[in-house]
Order: C-alpha cells, then structure tokens, then sequence
C-alpha cells in the first residue's frame, strides 16, 4: 500500500523553487523529441487516452509523474495528490462523455454551484471511473464538483457519506500501471514496515509524457487555453494541484524553468468562470481548478 498523507489540498507555489545541486539519472537522460499527434478531442466523445502505443487515463499518467522511478513511491511531504486524482478521475469521465455540469442559470452561474449530472452510464472499463459513476448515479440530491472531490477523498464529516470515500487509489492505479508495462512491483523495507513499491521500468513513456508538458509551455506554447489539446491542458492543470509539475521541470535549463513555470503559473492562475464560458471551453477541467483555487 502506498504511505497514506493528509488529504488537506494544498496550492503549488510555481513562484518560488529549491534547486537540486544533483538532477536525478532520470532527467539527465535525453528526452526523444516526439511529435505529439493527438488532435483536439471533444469532451463529448470517448477518450481513453492520448498515447498512440499505451494509453493511460489522467490519473495514471499525474501518477506517473509523481512517482519517484528507482524508489516506486511517491513524495511523503506530497499532501496534493490525493485530491488531485479524485479530480482526474471527474475530469476523465466528462471527457469520455459520461458526465457534465448543469447548465448554468440565474441562480447558478458559477462553476463551484452547479451540480455534477449523469450523460451516460455505460461502463468505461476502468474500475475507479466506474466506481465513480456508480456514485454519482446512486446519489441524491446531486452534487458539486468540490462536494464530490472531497467525498471521494474521504473529507466529510457526514458518517453517511463515508461510503463515497474512493480507497486505495494510488495502489489501484499502479497496479494498472503495472499492467500496462510501465510499472513493476516490489517491496521496500522502512525499519518497522514493509512497503509495496511500484519502480519504473518503462522510462521511454515517462519521458514521453513529461516531453509532451514541457513542449506545452515552450516549443509548442499557444498563450490560449482554448487552442491547447485538451487532454494536455487538464494534465497541466492536475499535475500543478497534485504538486509533481517540479518533477517535470527540473531537468530543465534555468531559462527554460523559468518560462515553464512562470507560464503555467499565468495559466492556472486565468479566472476558471471566465474561462469556463467561452467557445468549446471543457467546463470540467475548469470546475476543478476552480474547486482547488478555493480550498
């Protein structure tokens, strides 16, 4: 099982940086220079993932980047992720057609008071998406999407609610990682506790991955969300609320840090309700963001 943090969420500060005297191995390695193919993708449309040769769900690939690769595990000062991946998982299933906002009213403009509605039931073949979609189907009245990051999380007070509480998430997701090739399993021992770790053996997607987010804010930088694949914006956005954009960034050169960061930094910091509004904007991903502005 992966060591439990606390689940408050925490913001990233991308203004300020702690460089290493030593860039780990892995970020020393050369990256392959890929030409990222995937075309725009409609959130109405089924998208399992924007790999050509392995396809991974937004939560498999922060997990990813949060993974430390010869150790298996993630950072134990990282108190962000968990929420993050609740929030991939209502990001994934929005982009796979299964749910959507409540279209706005008088009452309710804002993303954070509109409800989180069915569009589909039908299985996605993931077991935590459809975990979550049994959920949200079953409850009522309906929910927002901060109200069910934080049910899924475990963060209530309600004993009633418990029952929503996604378990073992992290440990889930890289069983399916390992599946898929890119992770192995072993264990660790920590003095008075053995660990399952999850190692990386498959660094060339890994790579691949992190390429793609730094071309995002550099070679290929639009300065509009709108014109960003969508897929890629949502990563952006989940890989700075679960804290593992620096393990992206720092086998940059300073300059390019700087720029990546900086760049992101503008990005997560756009108004979410204005953002949210306008043409072909996927509102999910905005709603999230919004939900880890405000906690």
């Amino acid at each position: 099982m992966f060591y439990n943090m606390p689940l408050t969420v925490k913001m990233t500060t991308l203004t300020h940086r702690t460089r290493r005297t030593e860039v780990s191995k892995s970020c020393e390695k050369k990256i392959e220079s890929e030409e990222d193919t995937n075309q725009e993708r409609s959130p109405d449309n089924e998208d399992p993932g924007d790999s050509k040769d392995i396809r991974l769900t937004l939560m498999e690939e922060v997990l990813l980047l949060g993974l430390k690769d010869k150790e298996g595990y993630t950072s134990f000062w990282n108190d962000c992720i968990s929420s993050g991946l609740r929030g991939g998982i209502l990001i994934e299933l929005a982009m796979r057609g299964r749910i959507y906002l409540e279209p706005p009213t008088m009452r309710k403009k804002r993303l954070l008071d509109r409800k989180v509605l069915l569009k589909s039931d039908s299985p996605t073949g993931d077991v935590l998406l459809d975990e979550t979609l049994k959920h949200i189907k079953a409850t009522e009245p309906t929910e927002t999407v901060q109200t069910w990051i934080e049910l899924l999380t475990g963060e209530t007070w309600n004993p009633f609610k418990l029952q929503y509480q996604l378990r073992n998430v992290r440990e889930r997701i890289a069983k399916n990682l390992v599946e898929k090739g890119i992770l192995t399993t072993e264990k660790q021992n920590f003095l008075l506790f053995d660990m399952t770790t999850h190692p990386v053996t498959n660094t060339t997607e890994k790579q691949r991955l992190m390429k793609k987010l730094q071309d995002s804010v550099l070679e290929r930088w639009v300065n509009d969300p709108q014109r960003m694949d969508r897929r890629t914006l949502a990563l952006l956005v989940l890989a700075h609320s679960s804290d593992v954009l620096e393990n992206v960034f720092s086998c940059l050169t300073d300059d390019k840090y700087d720029v990546a960061m900086n760049r992101t930094k503008d990005l997560v910091e756009l108004d979410p309700e204005v953002e949210g509004t306008k043409h072909n904007a996927t509102e999910m991903i905005w709603a999230v963001l919004a939900a880890f502005n405000k906690s």
